[in-house]
């Protein structure tokens, strides 16, 4: 499993799989509590418990970390590990779309970021009617759903609740953008087409979660090609 807590990435692996420590910058045993003067760059703790997990939520809720790249916890119980991480949040079920016309990409700008448009939805409602219906009413455009692309888990904390968000993403196509605006109400303050050259700069100021979403799909174009 790979998630973004705060926006740093975080892996659950299994302690069994074949793992290269060379690729690391750091490598913590699991017998010892994680500090964070020993988060810097890559890292990943061999042996993790569920309270080096905790532990690390608890950090990110008072410091920044900036020096952290991302984490691995390589652990005994992969699926037990995931279903702890999964009761420290409420879950949240969301989707949204890349959507491509011609050569472009559609991004929306909301809370000074760079981003993909997205919602949370409806109680019991369809993943893929909720994605489409979400781009469409936050740019006031019409598409078809092509494919599902991949899912993303992000966290937030939102009137003091942990807040653990899933997104499952489709490629889309726009159909028509005549009347193409942003949800003022969703506090979308633009909405734009961009080609790859443009994607590149957002996502300096984008969240890393979409910038997963948007690897995900040049390196599917790729292949296609």
């Amino acid at each position: 499993m790979k998630l973004f807590l705060n926006d740093k990435p975080v892996w659950i692996v299994q302690l069994d799989e074949q793992l290269d420590s060379s690729a690391y910058d750091a490598v913590l045993d699991g017998k010892n509590e994680i500090i964070s003067r020993n988060l810097v760059g890559n890292v990943i703790v061999m042996g993790a418990s569920p309270s080096h997990i905790d532990r690390l939520l608890k950090l990110l809720e008072v410091k920044k970390l900036k020096k952290l790249k991302g984490i691995t916890f390589a652990v005994p119980d992969k699926k037990f590990a995931v279903e702890f991480i999964k009761d420290q949040f409420k879950i949240v079920r969301a989707a949204g779309g890349l959507v491509v016309k011609e050569d472009k990409i559609l991004m929306i700008y909301r809370l000074k970021k760079w981003d993909l448009p997205k919602g949370k939805l409806r109680k019991k409602e369809d993943t893929l009617k909720g994605a489409k219906r979400e781009v469409e009413e936050e740019c006031n455009i019409k598409v078809e759903v092509k494919e599902k692309l991949c899912k993303t888990w992000h966290t937030y904390v939102r009137k003091g609740r942990r807040i653990l968000k899933k997104t499952t993403w489709y490629l889309m196509e726009n159909l028509n953008d005549s009347m193409m605006r942003p949800q003022i109400e969703e506090y979308i303050e633009e909405v734009r087409w961009m080609d790859k050259k443009e994607v590149k700069k957002a996502t300096k100021n984008t969240y890393r979660s979409i910038e997963e979403v948007l690897d995900h799909f040049y390196n599917k174009e790729k292949t296609i090609l």
